[in-house]
C-alpha cells in the first residue's frame, strides 16, 4: 500500500516538473488575465509593469532550446528529391505537407513519395487530395466534401499521423488553440479537429520564384526573420518557429543552395530541427 502511495506521489511530481509554467504564464499575459497593482509607495505604472514581465519571460525563454519546424508544402513535385537528399546530407527533420493528387501523376512522382516514406528523417502529412484545385472559395464553402478530400488522402497515400494543413490558409486548431485566418476554412478545418486531427500553420514563410529559382528573400534575410520570430518570441508558441517552404521551390541548383545555406545558418545558431507531431515543445 505504502509503494503505491509512493508511486503515485511520484508520478503527481513529475507531472508537475512537466508542467510548461513559463507558457502558461506568457499566455495569461498575452490574454490580460494577470491582475498588476500600483503600489502607492512604488508606482511603476501598470504597462511597465506589463512590459518588465514580458521582458523577463523573453530572457527565461532563452535560457531553453530554440525548436524550428522545417515544412514543405505540395509534394511530391519536382524538387522533392532535392529536400529528401538535403534531410539525408544535413541529417536533419524535415516536414512535408503532401497531395496525393500529385503523388498519382507519374512515376518519377511516386518514387519521390517512396524517398519521402522510406527516409527517417521526413514526416509526412496530409495537405489535402486535390488542394483544393487552388480553388480555395469553392473548396472550403463546401465543408463536407472538403473533409472528405483529407479522408481520401490519409487513405490513399497511407499516412500515419492525424495531422493536417490546409492548402491557401493559415490555421490553426489543436489542443485549445483556435486561430482562423479567414472563416471560410473554418467550417473544415473544425470538422477535421472533432474528427481527431490537429491543423497547422505557419509563422514564417520563404517565398521562392517556383519557376527561375530566384527568392524573393535571400536566406541572410529569411534566417533574420527566423531569429525575429524566436527572438521576439512572437511566433505560435515561444521558442518554436514553423517555416513554411513549398517542394517546387528547390527544382533549381540555386534554389537547393540556398536551403542548403539556409539549414547551415540554423545550425551554426543553435537551432533544434523538430517534426510537427512533436509541435509544440513548452517550457
Amino acid at each position: 500500500m505504502e509503494d503505491s502511495s509512493r508511486d503515485t506521489l511520484k508520478e503527481r511530481l513529475t507531472q508537475q516538473e512537466k508542467k510548461p509554467v513559463l507558457l502558461n504564464r506568457w499566455d495569461s499575459l498575452q490574454k490580460n488575465l494577470i491582475h498588476f497593482t500600483v503600489d502607492s509607495l512604488n508606482p511603476i505604472p501598470v504597462k511597465q509593469q506589463k512590459r518588465n514581465l514580458k521582458d523577463s519571460l523573453r530572457a527565461a525563454f532563452n535560457t531553453h532550446p530554440k525548436h524550428i519546424y522545417l515544412t514543405f508544402d505540395d509534394g511530391p513535385l519536382i524538387g522533392s528529391a532535392a529536400i529528401d537528399s538535403l534531410a539525408r546530407e544535413k541529417n536533419v527533420k524535415v516536414s512535408v505537407f503532401l497531395i496525393g493528387r500529385h503523388a498519382n501523376m507519374s512515376k518519377r512522382r511516386k518514387r519521390d513519395l517512396e524517398k519521402y516514406e522510406s527516409n527517417p528523417l521526413v514526416a509526412c502529412y496530409n495537405h489535402s487530395y486535390t488542394h483544393a484545385r487552388n480553388q480555395y472559395s469553392r473548396f472550403y464553402n463546401n465543408p463536407q466534401e472538403a473533409f472528405a478530400d483529407f479522408e481520401k488522402n490519409e487513405q490513399d497515400l497511407q499516412l500515419k499521423h492525424k495531422i493536417v494543413r490546409l492548402p491557401g490558409r493559415n490555421i490553426w486548431v489543436y489542443d485549445d488553440v483556435r486561430k482562423i485566418d479567414l472563416k471560410s476554412g473554418a467550417t473544415t478545418a473544425d470538422l477535421l479537429h472533432n474528427a481527431g486531427y490537429k491543423i497547422f500553420g505557419w509563422d514564417v514563410e520563404w517565398r521562392i520564384n517556383s519557376v527561375t529559382g530566384i527568392a524573393g528573400q535571400s536566406q541572410e534575410a529569411t534566417l533574420t526573420h527566423i531569429r525575429n520570430f524566436m527572438n521576439n518570441k512572437s511566433s505560435m508558441t515561444p521558442n518554436n518557429v514553423v517555416f513554411l517552404m513549398h517542394d517546387d521551390m528547390f527544382q533549381t541548383k540555386k534554389g537547393q543552395e540556398q536551403l542548403s545555406a539556409l539549414i547551415d545558418g540554423l545550425k551554426r545558431e543553435g537551432y533544434q530541427f523538430e517534426f510537427m507531431q512533436d509541435y509544440p515543445v513548452k517550457y
